[in-house]
């Protein structure tokens, strides 16, 4: 039988609607709330930032950390929520704006270090192995202001001294071609595969795949997921959407290119990514123009789309898929496709 796919999403899911060119249009939602709408809305797990889970870690001391990161332990389990994954959050302070762990000032890739261990002790206080590297600064807005094989090597050196800091410690790291900066390091999930296997224990770092990020490098998503599938190292996903090669849109799943979408679910599918019992993450924005009171359909719509696409791919006619490709009639396959996902 199929495994059953369990989903998870960030608070930052449910937003204000602030964008670069306005401001907020929706008022805050208040953390407790947000994880009361989980299951709710058929989630079970969080995607945490580690100031998400420990607001203001900066000004903590290790044991105060630690002992509001026990705090959000105990708000977890009385919501029957999980954590999925806690990710350092370098990019919004500003000892990050060059970069944490590629910074040009040795004194601010200190700081990226200790930040990242500060991450990992959240995560195991909140009983997740998973540490997830958006490498969100880590480039460069001109390729001179920066030696990018140095770079790559201290992205290597930062991995390493995590694994030997912590382990049990899994690593995925999260592959975006740019923004915020112009000209970004680990663009797509072969580069962080292959900076994966120069590790001190390449067992524990793999990969999180984002549909929009995917796209915003001119690749398929199904395509990346299937590269790290077939290593064993698909260890997340962001399920969203996107508009073309345009600013990351993070759309509701399914909404700009449902066949793309489909396609996707059906990678998930082939390589039972149920089964290994790892989260179908989405991370989707409400559109700005959604009123207070609405501004959780982006996370059910995804939700339901995403177990539609499972439903669709579980009924295409098997047998008929085989003889169109011994046929090698592929226009006859593509139109039943097209067909069976239009519901005739």
């Amino acid at each position: 039988m199929p495994g059953q796919y369990r989903f998870s999403f960030g608070p930052w899911n449910l937003h204000e609607g602030a964008d670069p060119f306005g401001p907020p249009v929706r008022p805050t939602v208040a953390f407790a709330e947000k994880l009361g709408l989980y299951k709710r809305l058929g989630f079970d797990a969080v995607q945490f930032h580690d100031d998400d889970a420990v607001p203001e870690l900066e000004e903590l001391a290790p044991e105060e950390v630690a002992a509001k990161a026990g705090a959000m332990k105990s708000m977890l389990d009385g919501e029957g929520l999980v954590a999925e994954f806690v990710a350092p959050r370098l990019w919004e302070d500003p000892r990050g704006i060059d970069g944490g762990f590629t910074a040009n000032d040795p004194a601010c890739r200190r700081w990226a270090m200790d930040r990242f261990k500060r991450c990992v002790d959240i995560a195991h206080a909140l009983d997740t192995r998973l540490t997830v590297l958006w490498l969100a600064r880590e480039g460069t807005y001109i390729r001179e202001s920066k030696n990018a094989i140095d770079a790559y090597e201290q992205l290597l050196e930062a991995i390493n001294e995590i694994l030997e800091y912590d382990r049990h410690v899994e690593v995925a790291i999260e592959p975006k071609p740019n923004e915020p900066m112009d000209l970004a390091y680990v663009p797509t999930i072969g580069h962080a595969l292959a900076l994966a296997e120069r590790t001190v224990d390449s067992s524990r770092v793999g990969g999180l795949i984002e549909t929009a990020h995917a796209l915003l490098a001119g690749l398929d998503p199904s395509d990346e997921m299937a590269f790290a599938l077939s290593m064993g190292k698909l260890w997340s996903v962001h399920l969203n959407d996107q508009n073309g090669l345009k600013f990351d849109q993070d759309k509701t799943f399914g909404a700009a290119n449902l066949r793309a979408a489909y396609n996707q679910v059906r990678v998930l599918e082939l390589a039972d990514y149920a089964g290994t019992e790892r989260f179908v993450g989405l991370d989707v924005k409400a559109m700005r123009t959604q009123p207070a009171g609405a501004a959780h359909k982006h996370l059910a719509n995804s939700r339901a789309i995403f177990l539609k696409l499972v439903d669709k791919f579980r009924s295409f006619p098997i047998d008929f898929e085989r003889q169109c490709i011994a046929d090698h009639d592929y226009e006859e396959l593509e139109m039943a496709v097209i067909r069976h996902l239009l519901g005739e």
